[in-house]
């Protein structure tokens, strides 16, 4: 059985982009356009990864990463952080620091900043569910 992915972003030609990756490489992808959207899809579907954007209009990225590494049923899913933002801005964005309510922001299993080659995110998904 192939490996569910699923791909959080609210932009429709990266997640176009994405999509397009998995499917070439066999990957069972799963889409949604926000976080509050994606943690429905987590909760229900129980993907083995997710690609997750950081800024979203309906909730952001940073909330549902914090909800996923909070979560002790949850917090084992490996997650890819897939933005334009730099991680460095990110673990010190201030509101990722509110997410977390001042303690340490979790680093992302792997983080990638846009755009990237298909092949860069191939090698990021394999490294972390083969």
């Amino acid at each position: 059985m192939n490996k569910k992915v699923l791909v959080v972003d609210d932009d429709p030609d990266v997640r176009s982009f994405v999509v397009t990756v998995l499917e070439e490489n066999q990957y069972t992808p799963l889409v949604a356009h926000d976080g509050i959207e994606g943690l429905e899809m987590i909760e229900k579907s129980a993907p083995d990864l997710v690609i997750l954007d950081v800024l979203m209009p309906r909730g952001s990225g940073i909330r549902l990463y914090r909800h996923l590494k909070t979560d002790d049923v949850l917090k084992n899913i490996p997650v890819i952080m897939f933005t334009g933002i730099a991680l460095k801005s990110f673990l010190k964005s201030q509101k990722a620091l509110d997410e977390f309510k001042g303690g340490e922001i979790p680093r992302p299993d792997i983080y990638l900043e846009k755009p990237v080659e298909p092949e860069e995110l191939v090698r990021a998904i394999q490294k972390k569910i083969g």
